[in-house]
């Protein structure tokens, strides 16, 4: 690894907000690699169609880098990245509704990997347990996705995203009284869904 590329891997978010807008495009180009992954867990809990995953955390990412500039503050980066998804998102939706849901009759299936493997063993966790997390993880995010809309943006800008009621009444347009009722709400519908899992 280059020293350069060291130097940006050291910065801390805000440090590499500054200097994206001071367009230096090695410290963006850090910045968009390191929230990536967090933009895609996102929009996985509010989406449902996986499909479009991937093209909205591109939208998402490219939509960062060309209004870096716009940001004032750097400490309040979190809660405009979420602004950012959460746009992204209300946008998907209108034009879902424009387009109506279709679904395909051709099935594809994975090719058997027939080669042999050798597995190594993961002292971390026992394959009953990785099954176990994996089943729970899709279990959570499909009582999530269920969950009414404005629930399931609460909920995921709280638990996921770690934002203030106050900052997430910012980005939804509500008061915080309805955020918190929101995410109360939220709450107590996926615990009556996954009590019989968890």
């Amino acid at each position: 690894m280059s020293e350069n590329k060291l130097f940006y891997k050291k910065m801390n978010i805000e440090e590499l907000i500054v200097l994206s807008q001071q367009e230096d495009f090695k410290a963006l180009e850090e910045l968009i690699k390191r929230i990536q992954r967090e933009v895609f867990a996102t929009l996985t809990y509010l989406i449902k169609n996986n499909e479009n995953i991937s093209d909205l955390t591109q939208d998402v990412l490219l939509k960062i880098a060309k209004n870096i500039q716009h940001l004032k503050n750097p400490k309040c980066f979190n809660g405009w990245l979420n602004q950012i998804i959460t746009n992204t998102y209300y946008d998907y939706l209108r034009k879902e509704k424009r387009h109506p849901e279709t679904i395909s009759i051709d099935y594809e299936c994975e090719p058997l990997n027939l080669a042999f493997k050798i597995d190594i063993p993961d002292k971390k966790s026992k394959p009953i347990e990785k099954c176990i997390t994996s089943e729970c993880e899709k279990l959570i995010k499909s009582a999530i996705r269920d969950l009414p809309e404005a629930f399931r943006i609460a909920i995921i800008l709280r638990e996921f995203q770690g934002l203030s009621y106050e900052e997430i009444a910012r980005t939804t347009n509500s008061s915080i009284g309805t955020v918190k009722s929101r995410i109360s709400r939220a709450r107590i519908k996926l615990q009556e869904v996954l009590k019989n899992y968890i």
